[in-house]
C-alpha cells in the first residue's frame, strides 16, 4: 500500500523535524565532549583522580531520570548515556577493562553493557587472572562474577578476594539468558557443547526439545560456541554475543528453566568511591574457632542498625574448619553508623577487611 499525498507530505513534514532535531543533538552531545575533554586534562595533570567514577556515574544517571518526562522510557535513555560516558572515557584516557574470557562471554556481555563500545576490552583466561591484571595494572579495571540468583556465590570470586589488594568499586546486575546456536536445524544437532551450570540451568527445555542431543561439558559458553561453529552438526549454548561473534543463528532463545537467572558482578580496580546515600559496602571477616562467635559478628552489625544484604563463607585454605565469611551491607564505610558497626566487629574478628563501598545497583542492565 502507497502513502497517500497527503500522508507522504505530513512524513515529509515530520522527518525533516527529526533532521533538524538530531542536528541539534550532534552539537550538543560534541559540545558536550568539549567539556569531557577540559575535564581530562584536568585529570591527567592532578595524576590522582581516577576517570571511571561510580559515584559520579550514579548521580548522572539519576539525574536523567528525574529528567525524564517521556514517552522515552529510562532504560533507553540509561543505555544511551552509558554509550556517552563510554565516550568519555576514550575522550579523558581508553580504559582497558579485563573480564573472564573469551570473547561472547557473559561476562564480556556484561561488561559490554556496563562500559560501552569506546573502551577497549581485554579478555582474561582466569578469575584470578583477572583481579591479577588488576593488581599489576596491566588492565585499569576488571569485571567478575560475585554472585548468581540460582548458583550462589561464585567461589574463584570470593577466594581471590582473600590475596589482593584490588577493591570492589562498583556492583553490575545482569540477566543470564540461555540461547541455543547453531547453524543446524534443530532435528540435526546431534552434540551440544556448553558448561555444566548451564546444562543445570537448561534442564527441563532441553529434556523437552532436544532430548536426542549428546552434551558435553565446556569450560566456558564462549569456547562451546566457538567450537560449534566449527563442527557439524553441533550447537552451543551461550549468549547472544557469543552466536553474533562466532557466526552462530541463534535457533532458541531464552531457555533457561527459571526466567529470573540474574549474575551480579563487580568491578574491581584501585580507587574508592565515595558515598552517594545508597551504598553497600563487602566485607571480609574471619572469627575464633568458638561457639557464638559468627553470631556476635552479626549482632554487632543489628545493634548498629546495618541491614546485611548477602553472606557467605569460604574455607580459609590455611586451617581446617577456619573460614572467611563475605557480607554485603547496607550503607558506605564511611557512613557514621557502617563505621561504627565495623570497628565494634573487629573485636569479634581475627581478620576484618573492606573489600570495598560502592553505589548500589539499582537497574538490571537488559
Amino acid at each position: 500500500m502507497t502513502d497517500t499525498p497527503q500522508t507522504a507530505d505530513q512524513l515529509a513534514d515530520l522527518r525533516q523535524r527529526i533532521d533538524a532535531l538530531d542536528e541539534k543533538i550532534v552539537q550538543m552531545l560534541n559540545e558536550r565532549a568539549n567539556v569531557v575533554v577540559e575535564i581530562g586534562k584536568l585529570k591527567q595533570s592532578d595524576g590522582k583522580t581516577p576517570i571511571y567514577a561510580p559515584d559520579r556515574e550514579q548521580r548522572v544517571l539519576e539525574r536523567i531520570r528525574k529528567a525524564n518526562k517521556g514517552p522515552l522510557p529510562n532504560a533507553c535513555l540509561e543505555a544511551i548515556w552509558r554509550e556517552l560516558m563510554s565516550g568519555s572515557f576514550a575522550l579523558e584516557r581508553p580504559l582497558r577493562i579485563g573480564y573472564l574470557g573469551p570473547a561472547g562471554s557473559f561476562s564480556h556481555m556484561a561488561a559490554n553493557r556496563q562500559f560501552g563500545a569506546c573502551v577497549d576490552y581485554v579478555p582474561v583466561e582466569t578469575i584470578p587472572a583477572v583481579f591479577n591484571a588488576v593488581e599489576s595494572r596491566r588492565i585499569d579495571l576488571g569485571l567478575v562474577p560475585i554472585e548468581n540468583s540460582i548458583g550462589g556465590g561464585i567461589h574463584e570470586s570470593l577466594d581471590s578476594f582473600l590475596q589482593t589488594t584490588a577493591q570492589a568499586c562498583a556492583e553490575v546486575l545482569v540477566p543470564i539468558h540461555h540461547n541455543v546456536l547453531s547453524h543446524c536445524e534443530p532435528d540435526d544437532i546431534k552434540v551440544i557443547y556448553s558448561r555444566p551450570e548451564v546444562f543445570a540451568q537448561c534442564r527441563r527445555w532441553l529434556a523437552d526439545h532436544l532430548r536426542h542431543a549428546e552434551r558435553m561439558m565446556m569450560g566456558s559458553s564462549a569456547k562451546a560456541a566457538e567450537r560449534a561453529a566449527q563442527e557439524p552438526g553441533a550447537a552451543a549454548i551461550g549468549s547472544k554475543m557469543a552466536g553474533e561473534i562466532y557466526g552462530l543463528p541463534t535457533r532458541f532463545a531464552n531457555i533457561e528453566d527459571n526466567p529470573n537467572n540474574i549474575t551480579r558482578f563487580f568491578v574491581i580496580g584501585h580507587q574508592s568511591s565515595a558515598p552517594t546515600g545508597d551504598d553497600k559496602t563487602a566485607i571480609l571477616f574471619t572469627t575464633e574457632h568458638k561457639p557464638g562467635a559468627l553470631a556476635s559478628v552479626i549482632d554487632v552489625f543489628s545493634a548498629h542498625g546495618v541491614n546485611l544484604t548477602h553472606i557467605d563463607k569460604r574455607p580459609s585454605q590455611r586451617v581446617n574448619w577456619e573460614y572467611y565469611f563475605f557480607i554485603d551491607c547496607e550503607g558506605h564505610a564511611e557512613n557514621e553508623n557502617v563505621a561504627a558497626a565495623m570497628k565494634a566487629a573487629r573485636k569479634h574478628c581475627l581478620q576484618l577487611t573492606i573489600l570495598g563501598s560502592f553505589p548500589r545497583a539499582t537497574n538490571v542492565l537488559e
